[in-house]
């Protein structure tokens, strides 16, 4: 463990659970690395995500992006090719698009694709699944309106999903946001997963709440307060 680290680990009482403003700018407050780091908040659901109904995942726009700047691929012919151009993808093309990351490129964040590009798609889809690139329809980016799924996930668009140990990971944001805007993003996200407790969902659906910047300690969130806000 790092100097800067132990220092700013020292700042937070583990055995304590910290409302929401304050964890954030406490989380803001020990990232420890000289770099932008980004803020993630981990999510313990009260579910079962081997059962097919306790899925949770879903796709929000954040009022204040990510911080960062999103690289998107579209896969996409004719006229959408052309839609998703103008609406700023950062590439945009069919086999040439497949033959290129067959070659091992990997330069993007986000990928969508037409519902009629879903076969060309398949062809890298043992690339594209493992590192949640894989296009959607269920997060909106297998789609006919390219235009403005680009320009969603441009702005910052927020995939999330349930792993297999029933946690939720993201990042809401970098440090550089500053508190306010990062809790802005913080109550739009706990908002969506609140929304998304699957109905068969028994006992305790918050867990527990924690966040962290990428490289300081995790500060322990108050998860009744998003459930009692949820409540209001």
């Amino acid at each position: 463990m790092g100097k800067k680290f132990q220092a700013s680990a020292k700042k937070v009482d583990s055995t304590k659970k910290y409302n929401f403003a304050d964890g954030i700018k406490l989380a803001i407050e020990t990232a420890p690395a000289k770099f932008d780091e980004s803020i993630d908040v981990a999510v313990r659901l009260g579910i079962d995500p081997k059962q097919s109904d306790q899925q949770v995942r879903g796709a929000i726009a954040l009022p204040h992006g990510l911080g960062k700047a999103v690289r998107v691929v579209v896969f996409a012919k004719g006229p959408k090719e052309a839609e998703a151009k103008n609406a700023g993808a950062d590439f945009v093309g069919a086999d040439d698009l497949v033959a290129k990351i067959n070659e091992g490129w990997l330069e993007f964040d986000k990928c969508i694709a037409t519902p009629d590009m879903m076969a060309t798609v398949s062809k890298v889809a043992k690339v594209l699944g493992p590192r949640g690139l894989m296009p959607n329809p269920k997060v909106g980016t297998v789609t006919m309106n390219v235009g403005e799924a680009v320009t969603a996930e441009k702005k910052g668009k927020l995939d999330f999903r349930v792993d297999k140990a029933g946690i939720v990971h993201v990042s809401i944001g970098r440090k550089s946001m500053g508190a306010q805007k990062l809790k802005d993003n913080f109550d739009v996200f706990m908002g969506a997963i609140i929304k998304s407790k699957p109905a068969t969902s028994k006992g305790t659906y918050l867990r527990s709440l924690s966040i962290a910047s990428t490289m300081g300690p995790g500060v322990r969130l108050d998860a009744n307060e998003a459930m009692a806000g949820s409540e209001e």
